[in-house]
């Protein structure tokens, strides 16, 4: 079986199946194995000299291992379908997602609540447009990495490509900040993390804006750039444009308020749950595309 096709059965059964419950509550998920061996290595070696030396070999040490371990498990037939299942996220980024405006709709409490659940801002003193605008750029930003990186190095080196962009994508959600702590152990992962997303972020803003009709070849490259991250901005940016409404701006981190630009400042600044529920159908248009392609690969 190609590496193609194989990835057209995984995409279908992530988003039939998603992340059952059943399943990772009795054992442990792979991304949650990663994030425990670079946890461990965050013990071990974050501390002393040399750090920046240490996070490096670190990050190559992943990449081998992973390479590796995708190499021997390619040859266990359908082992491929199995994991490119487990390690796309588009289900249960949607699901996540779309809790927010359920939540919502019941109360502003609930809404924050759920909100909490994926993103790293202060929710507390949230209204309901920053609840929806933080659910929908969450959205945006998770389809990239979540669904259409995994997908583009599944493509481009199967199995080993997969792991390596997981684990080097969950070393940057663990170590990759600039703080005292990481700002030398984690600049690899965040450097080789950013290089991994480049292109699939750019593939994602423009998988979103064809799903939606709205191409805007000026407007989406010029907001990207307003984003702190060279890459998180390209999705948002097709978001913002695809709903008609302004993302990003003003927001709290750790009780400190940090004004962010305006992403699409001209769109409306009223974000509500129905808004949070046409994301939802944009990322699964935007998903249709994505398989549709895949498709098209897998039989050509």
């Amino acid at each position: 079986m190609t590496t193609s096709l194989a990835l057209v059965f995984a995409m279908i059964l992530d988003a039939l199946l998603g992340e059952p419950k059943w399943l990772w509550s009795r054992v442990p998920h792979p991304a949650v194995l990663m994030g425990r061996l670079i946890e461990a290595a965050d013990r071990s070696l974050n501390h002393g000299t040399a750090r920046l030396l240490k996070g490096g070999l670190l990050v190559a040490g992943l990449v081998v291992a992973m390479w590796a371990l995708g190499w021997v498990l390619s040859f266990i037939p359908y082992v491929d379908i199995v994991l490119g299942a487990i390690l796309l996220a588009q289900r249960s980024l949607v699901d996540h997602v779309r809790d927010v405006a359920k939540g919502l709709r019941d109360s502003l409490a609930d809404g924050r609540v759920a909100v909490a659940r994926i993103v790293g801002r202060d929710t507390a003193d949230m209204d309901a447009p920053a609840i929806s605008r933080a659910a929908i750029e969450s959205g945006a930003e998770n389809f990239s990495d979540g669904v259409i990186a995994p997908v583009f190095w599944f493509l481009v080196a199967g199995l080993p490509g997969l792991l390596i962009y997981k684990a080097v994508n969950t070393a940057d959600s663990m170590i990759g900040y600039r703080t005292e702590q990481y700002e030398d152990f984690g600049k690899a992962a965040a450097r080789l993390d950013d290089v991994l997303n480049w292109i699939p972020a750019r593939l994602s803003a423009l998988l979103i804006a064809t799903a939606s009709g709205r191409i805007d070849v000026q407007g989406i490259p010029r907001d990207a750039k307003l984003h702190r991250s060279p890459n998180a901005g390209w999705p948002e940016a097709a978001m913002s444009r695809a709903l008609g409404v302004s993302l990003s701006g003003p927001r709290s981190y750790e009780g400190e308020m940090t004004d962010f630009p305006w992403v699409h400042a001209d769109g409306r600044k009223t974000a509500g749950a129905a808004d949070i529920d046409r994301a939802c159908r944009m990322l699964w248009r935007a998903w249709g595309l994505t398989l549709a392609v895949v498709i098209l690969f897998a039989f050509t």
